[in-house]
């Protein structure tokens, strides 16, 4: 069985916003094109047009119609999903041959295709769904950060991100070392109260969700009154309200 390495104080990872993700799958489109043609391609497709298509994707789109606990309108809520690069995955210390590790350097989860010889020990392993099979390839394939992009020095700074975070059209998704407390994304997790997905497996998710923040559909939200008073008193508006009232009432 593969072994982790040493904890490192770098981690990176992303934080996925829930209040902003619209749903548009532009994370998922953008991470199947680049990836497919990079370092951990292809991504291949099943009988894409057919009655049940299949397909790698290393990122997937749910969404859900959720109904709030102090009541309101329901809300749609859209759940991006992908590997969470977890500090003490499963999927890597189960795997017999050493193609599913994590790098020492920064925390990221990969998978060696030459090394992986399809045995789904790491899909079982991992709660998360995160792993997908390649039946054309016969290799477990996942989400790589973009490594081969965010490590390529012939790009642009700004352009050293994720493809999902580059396409994302609301800035729902953020890219950054979330060992460090003072990074961009630390700071974003503190400020929104960013969660750990499904904490009681204690794999220790580095990619972190800030969730949806309250919606102002409901009495109170807003910290208005519930309801309007009938009358309004002119003697309690300021002047210049009270001379509107008075020529409004002409």
């Amino acid at each position: 069985m593969t072994t982790l390495p040493p904890p490192s104080p770098r981690k990176l990872g992303l934080v996925i916003d829930l209040d902003t993700c619209v749903g548009c799958h532009a994370c998922a489109v953008a991470c199947k094109q680049w990836n497919d043609g990079g370092q951990f391609g292809p991504l291949p497709d099943e009988d894409p047009y057919g009655k049940e298509p299949l397909g790698v994707w290393f990122n997937r789109v749910h969404s859900y119609e959720v109904e709030p606990e102090r009541g309101g309108n329901t809300m749609a809520l859209h759940f991006p999903r992908s590997c969470l690069h977890c500090e003490t995955p499963d999927c890597v210390t189960v795997c017999p041959t050493g193609a599913s590790y994590k790098r020492a350097e920064d925390g990221i989860v990969l998978v060696d295709a030459d090394l992986c010889i399809g045995c789904k020990l790491c899909s079982w392993a991992c709660p998360y769904g995160a792993r997908e099979y390649s039946e054309e390839r016969g290799v477990m394939q996942k989400c790589t950060l973009c490594v081969d992009r965010i490590s390529n020095e012939t790009l642009a700074p700004h352009d050293r991100e994720p493809a999902c975070v580059q396409a994302c059209p609301t800035r729902a998704r953020h890219f950054g070392d979330l060992g460090d407390p003072e990074s961009k994304v630390s700071k974003l997790v503190a400020e929104r109260g960013g969660r750990d997905l499904m904490p009681e497996f204690g794999y220790r998710p580095v990619n972190k969700y800030l969730p949806p923040r309250e919606r102002k559909d409901r009495p109170g939200a807003t910290g208005a009154k519930a309801t309007l008073d009938d009358e309004v008193d002119p003697a309690q508006l300021n002047p210049i309200l009270r001379w509107l009232d008075r020529a409004l009432s002409r």
